[in-house]
């Protein structure tokens, strides 16, 4: 299992594909106690430190903060844990390509190999089905769990007017669905701006995202993106 010094390169790894801002965050399920996780205190993701990282139990109550603040939407880790035992990282952002996808009726598509997740579906979580008048954070067990099932078993889910949540198997992969789906988004966009009235997008199709999605663990591009984070944080690899 990852370890905290992974999770702290993690923040900076996905505030330098500018796919989290100063109020994304990533956390790992803990690897001796899977009824715990791990997530920064309430910090800016391009300072976190692997000494920032504060111990939750499922129902997302700290364990060794120690004074230090818990980020408040710290529910969208905890429920998700709960209801996905296959998960061991979640990453929510506010990934600028993906949120007007979030906004809209034009779903997110298969268009590119090393976002083939996105062929497995993701849904877009409206938090007004299940709570009015909120400021569209995640901040209670309740809107947790929504967010939980909206997601199902898919690798992401869209946040209307707010964000994503992301999630995999493994820190890297979970990172790298992040980093992907960014790419993947703007890429979309680009291809609709350049497409004709009545042409179709050509996505992948199921066959080939079965056979895509598998080997997809971002393997060598995880050890690139970890050393640079490293050396940002004055680290030796």
């Amino acid at each position: 299992m990852e370890s905290l010094i992974d999770l702290a390169a993690a923040y900076r790894i996905l505030a330098l594909h500018d796919v989290i801002d100063a109020y994304g965050h990533v956390s790992i399920r803990s690897a001796a106690n899977p009824n715990r996780y791990f997530l920064a205190k309430h910090l800016a993701p391009e300072l976190v430190m692997p000494d920032d990282m504060i111990e939750y139990d499922l129902d997302s109550n700290p364990l060794n903060a120690n004074g230090r603040e818990s980020v408040r939407e710290r529910f969208i880790h905890g429920e998700i844990y709960k209801s996905r035992p296959d998960v061991m990282s979640v990453v929510h952002n506010h990934s600028p390509s993906v949120v007007p996808f979030s906004i809209t009726h034009q779903p997110l598509r298969a268009i590119f190999h090393m976002a083939a997740f996105i062929g497995h579906g993701v849904p877009n979580y409206e938090i007004r089905d299940f709570e009015e008048g909120t400021d569209l954070l995640v901040k209670t067990p309740y809107l947790g769990q929504a967010l939980a099932k909206t997601l199902k078993a898919c690798p992401a889910a869209l946040m209307r007017g707010h964000g994503a949540v992301v999630v995999g198997e493994s820190l890297p992969r979970a990172v790298g669905r992040s980093v992907y789906l960014e790419l993947s988004a703007k890429m979309q966009m680009q291809a609709m701006t350049i497409m004709r009235t009545g042409v179709s997008l050509m996505t992948l199709d199921d066959k080939e995202v079965a056979a895509s999605v598998p080997n997809q663990n971002y393997n060598r591009a995880w050890p690139m993106w970890r050393a640079h984070a490293l050396q940002q944080m004055g680290l030796q690899n």
